[in-house]
């Protein structure tokens, strides 16, 4: 059996030690992924707008993702990017909650629209 279909099935099985193991650690967890640690980073971002998360969740994935060399363009890119599999409602939700994680206020930027007047 292939690595990752032993992956697959401990999941599909809910195997408690698997679990537990995985979720004991973010080094572990990003290991066990096998993606580099700016791609876990940047699918976690993902995940959050999946699951229509609260904003304190967007600025530790925001830090994390920051930290290993993801540009705010690249952040900002996932919302983008899960559009089509999430659909526009959790994307409209998300956007103001990650752009205060980025430092950016959108609602104050609406209310004062001189830049986005002169687009």
């Amino acid at each position: 059996m292939e690595l990752h279909e032993t992956i697959l099935t401990k999941l599909a099985i809910a195997d408690d030690a698997y679990y537990e193991a995985v979720l004991s650690g973010e080094r572990i967890n990003v290991a066990e992924s096998q993606l580099d640690p700016k791609t876990h980073a940047l699918v976690r971002l993902g995940a959050l707008v999946a699951s229509d998360a609260l904003a304190p969740g967007y600025m530790w994935a925001v830090e994390r993702a920051r930290r290993h060399g993801a540009s705010d363009h690249q952040i900002v890119g996932c919302l983008i990017a899960v559009l089509p599999a999430v659909g526009l409602a959790n994307v409209v939700s998300a956007a103001p909650r990650l752009a205060l994680a980025l430092g950016y206020d959108v609602t104050a930027a609406l209310e004062d629209p001189g830049p986005l007047a002169r687009d």
